[in-house]
């Protein structure tokens, strides 16, 4: 069996998340490919602004994306255009349990009546799978209103859901996807079988996992993380988080010492976490585990510069030889 090692799994992640180099401005499609999770306020926007090269307070709201409960029934930033991807693609795949999702959506679009209403609709969240139901989630509001249902098969939608997950996130394995895409294990398991021709098994540190037979060489050949980037809290699951820290899911393990309720988010140098951050507003709070270059300490307050928030700007760091000290709040 051919053997993937987490030094290689880690460059190609960051590497096909477009978190080590930029993709050109306005490739929010391209960004957004998988979705970017925005339960914390503005963290899709601050996830694009990792990804894609000048980035504007707005981009969230570009017409070529949606938002939605979708996947793990958290809100997500989506493209317009796969919009029956990341929706009908996690349907159930029981008939009963389709109508299910149908009759919820129906009631929920009943209540709505053409309308844009804020959230708290019940049943919401399971009914966005309908593919009939979007979101626009303010960072103090959520609101709903109804869409037309996607125009695409419910099998290519699952298994463009499948390939996509396969594709970002591998090595991976059915457990993963399920967890991911907020399917039942029995479903996720035969939507990865009907892709059985396109994945390659793989020792994964001494772990099954799963590529795609189209990305072996890539996956090989990706060269070392370079640079310096502020990632969102759901990004740091490119890292491991299971754990043994080898798959994004399920768990949570903890990537740096640093990490606390205040810096949830992680410093990413050179395909590292090497601290946390978090931000009150435009301010920006950044606490080191590792000492950094004067040049890493300037590609570092370059992010922040750049951030698509209003005034934003750095905190003096606490790091380096000062790695034992917290802020104060």
């Amino acid at each position: 069996m051919r053997v993937v090692t987490r030094e290689q799994a880690v460059p190609y992640r960051l590497h096909v998340n477009h978190l080590t180099e930029r993709l050109p401005a306005g490739s929010h499609e391209e960004a957004a490919y998988v979705g970017l999770q925005d339960t914390a306020p503005r963290d899709a926007l601050l996830g694009l602004h990792a990804r894609v090269a000048d980035c504007k307070p707005s981009d969230w709201a570009d017409p070529c994306l949606i938002q939605t409960y979708s996947p793990r029934a958290a809100v997500y930033v989506l493209p317009r255009k796969d919009f029956g991807v990341f929706t009908l693609g996690r349907l159930p795949l029981a008939t009963d349990a389709i109508r299910r999702v149908d009759r919820l959506a129906d009631t929920v679009c009943r209540m709505l009546d053409g309308r844009e209403l804020r959230g708290g609709l019940p049943d919401l969240r399971e009914a966005c799978a309908s593919g009939r139901i979007a979101l626009r989630w303010t960072t103090s509001s959520l609101w709903v209103r109804e869409v037309p249902r996607p125009e695409i098969d419910l099998d290519d939608a699952r298994k463009e859901l499948c390939r996509r997950h396969v594709q970002r996130f591998a090595p991976t394995n059915p457990r993963t996807f399920a967890w991911w895409a907020g399917l039942a294990a029995g479903d996720a398991r035969e939507i990865w079988n009907s892709l059985s021709d396109e994945l390659l098994e793989v020792d994964f540190d001494g772990t099954p996992g799963w590529i795609l037979r189209a990305d072996e060489q890539r996956v090989r050949e990706v060269p070392p993380a370079r640079g310096v980037r502020l990632v969102v809290e759901p990004d740091l699951r490119l890292l491991g988080r299971d754990r043994d820290g080898r798959f994004i899911a399920p768990g949570k393990r903890t990537l740096t010492p640093a990490a606390d309720t205040f810096h949830p988010n992680g410093v990413l140098v050179d395909g590292r976490i090497v601290g946390a951050w978090g931000r009150k507003g435009g301010t920006v709070d950044v606490v080191l585990t590792e000492q950094l270059t004067p040049l890493q300490y300037d590609a570092l307050a370059a992010e922040v510069a750049a951030f698509p928030i209003s005034g934003a700007r750095l905190a003096a760091p606490v790091g380096g030889e000062f790695a034992a000290q917290r802020p104060r709040h």
